[in-house]
Order: structure tokens, then sequence, then C-alpha cells
């Protein structure tokens, strides 16, 4: 662990907004990681971990706390309990895409679809990170952590962490604190051993983005450079020539409605059916079963409404900017707000609450921010 001269955010993220914050740290090993939080949690100081700073936004004046930079990296290869497939067990600060590309190079199949995604490791649990129509809660079997509360590290189970629709227990959302206060240290994956032979491709997104019809097998590594390649025309992977990737990705997230509200969207809206837990267990007690067995309640249909036609549909484009403001929309998705240059983080906040606006007006939907927003407020 070392204490260094505090860098502006603005140089960390991805986004280019923030100011230097009151004091950082860098943390290199697991050990580190541990030691920087403990003594950070004994000062009782405002914190928040960063790595890739490809999902935050932050606010113009700076954080009066500390950030723990996490520069942890590496991965172990672990035998599976399940054959014909392997574990990884891989660092928190670890480059996420550097993982997904590792997987596919040793034909190693469940997070090809996630390709170009920025970021590290320890950030993907705490979002359900996904992509056409994969999320991390598919392969996730646990994370290592260290809680705030009681500074104690262990090992938590995937079916722990309430992984839901780009949610868990220790993601910060807008407006509230997490469930779970706790720093990812490690993640462990199970992933389908299937070689160079290449798999079905599956999931209707990812058929249809990329042309498939029938029952094609596509190699691991054809269907990673056709993802990336994708991405990359979305402004959707990382380019230092490219302003539309000086975004957070997508800003606002897909909304998840009743199948009867979605219904009074014009019918050209793209939605998509969420699946209900169709295996539900019903518990009951020893000491209070009386012989009857209640009905299980059916879960009401929901659906998954696409946010960036809803934005493109209540009149705002893409490239859009406000009057004289160095914000705008990217170029090439209505869903990515971008730092056309030089923008503060106050100009890329109006542009967000007026999208907000204009959504809510056009369509009685509120849209929700993904990125985790740190001294900035929508």
């Amino acid at each position: 662990m070392a204490e260094i001269v505090p860098i502006p955010l603005a140089e960390l993220t991805t986004l280019r907004t923030g100011a230097a914050p009151e004091r950082m740290l860098d943390a290199t090993t697991a050990d580190e990681l541990v030691a920087a939080l403990r003594e950070t949690w004994a000062r009782h100081d405002d914190w928040f971990v960063l790595g890739g700073g490809s999902n935050l936004f932050v606010g113009d004046e700076p954080f009066e706390g500390t950030v723990i930079r996490v520069l942890t990296a590496g991965i172990e290869r672990l035998d599976s309990p399940h054959e014909g497939r392997a574990r990884l067990r891989v660092q928190a600060g670890h480059n996420w895409d550097a993982l997904v590309a590792y997987a596919v190079e040793n034909g190693l199949a469940g997070i090809e679809a996630m390709s170009g995604i920025p970021g590290t490791v320890g950030a993907a649990p705490v979002q359900n990170v996904g992509a056409y129509g994969q999320e991390i809660q598919e392969t996730l079997v646990e994370v290592e952590l260290i809680d705030e509360a009681t500074g104690e590290v262990s090992t938590v189970s995937a079916e722990e962490l309430g992984l839901g629709f780009r949610t868990s227990v220790l993601k910060h959302h807008y407006g509230g604190v997490p469930i779970r206060r706790a720093v990812i240290l490690s993640v462990t994956l199970d992933l389908a051993e299937v070689g160079g032979e290449g798999r079905q491709v599956r999931g209707e997104q990812l058929r249809r983005a990329l042309g498939l019809t029938g029952d094609e097998r596509i190699a691991l590594a054809a269907l990673r450079e056709q993802i990336l390649r994708i991405r990359a025309s979305k402004g959707m992977l990382l380019n230092p020539d490219d302003p539309d990737t000086t975004s957070a990705g997508s800003f606002f997230q897909n909304i998840i409605i009743p199948e009867k509200t979605a219904a009074q969207l014009p019918a050209e809206c793209p939605r998509w059916p969420v699946t209900p837990d169709l295996d539900a267990v019903t518990v009951i007690p020893l000491g209070a079963y009386d012989g009857y067995i209640p009905q299980a309640s059916v879960a009401r249909a929901e659906v998954k409404v696409s946010a960036a036609w809803l934005i493109e549909n209540a009149g705002i484009k893409k490239g859009f900017r406000l009057p004289r403001s160095r914000a705008g929309l990217s170029t090439k998705h209505a869903l990515a707000l971008t730092n056309r240059g030089g923008a503060s983080g106050e100009e890329l906040a109006e542009l967000a609450r007026f999208v907000q606006a204009r959504v809510h007006s056009e369509f009685g939907l509120l849209l929700q921010p993904e990125p985790v927003l740190v001294g900035v407020e929508l």
C-alpha cells in the first residue's frame, strides 16, 4: 500500500471529470488492498475504490475523503467439480477484457459475449455486468470480499450477492446506499471447456447482432472478434482517437416494467421478456405446517424496454448537445453521454437531467443512471 500525490479523477475516469481527491492510496496486492481499506475505515474517512474508472461519474468538487486505486492483477486456474468445465480465480484489479481474452484463447466459454466491456474484474459482479444476453451471474461461483462493518475477509457465494439486472447487494444505487458495504478482492468463475470447436450462440439479442439464423457453431475467437467490431461501431470500445468513447458506456439503464405498462408504449419500441423464476420453492416451517400448501403466487410478467429507443423517440437524436455545452450524446449510440472535450461534471449532469425530463414527459418513464455517481445529483 502506498499513499501517493492525489491524481485528478478526470485523468482516471473514462468520462474525464473530477478533481483530485483529498487522499489517494494505491494497492497492488490483495493484502495491500485489505490494509488500505482497514486503515481508511479506522479513520472514518469517506471513501471509494477505483478500478478502471469506466462506470464512474464524478462531480467537479474535490472528493473530501480517500480514493483507493485497485491495481491488483492475476489469473489462477483451478479444477472444477463439474466435468468439462474449469474455474478461474481472478484478482479484483485485473482488466475485465484481458480476462475475456484469456478465456477465449484457452477455449473457455461463458463470458465471450462480454468482450470489450471496460473496467476491472472486481467491478463486474457489483452491477452484474452483461452484454448481448450474457451476464456474469451465469458463470460466477463466488467472490472473496472484505466487509466495512467488520473489516473481516470472507468468501461469499454468488447466491448471496442478490444478483439481478445490473444490480447486486454491493451496488451503490443512485439515491441510496448498498445493502452490503463491502469490497471485492477476487472473483471465481466456472467456464465451459469448448476448445477450438466453438459453440452455438444462444440469446436473441446476440443472434440478431451477428446475423445468425440457424444453428451455426462459431469459434470463440471469431465470436469475440465480431463483438469487438460491433462495440467499436457503436462507440462502446475505448479508443483515444474516437471522442464517442469518452463516456461511461450506457449512461442510462434499460427499463424493466410490467408487461401491461409496456403495452401502452408504441408497438415499435423494442422490448425483451424478463424470465420469471418458475422453479421458486415455497418453504413452510415444520412447526407452522397444518397440512395445507398455499397456491404459489404467479409472478407478474415484466419486460425490458430499450432506453435508447425512448431517448431517440423523445426527440433527442444521436450527437445532441445543449447550447454552448461541451457534453453531448454519442454520434453512434443515444445511450452514451460523452465528454466532447473539457466538459465539466455539471455540463454532463445538465444533459442527463434534460434527457430524463424529455423521456419522462413523452412516455411517463424515468430513466435511471447506470454509472456510480460521486458528488453529482441528477
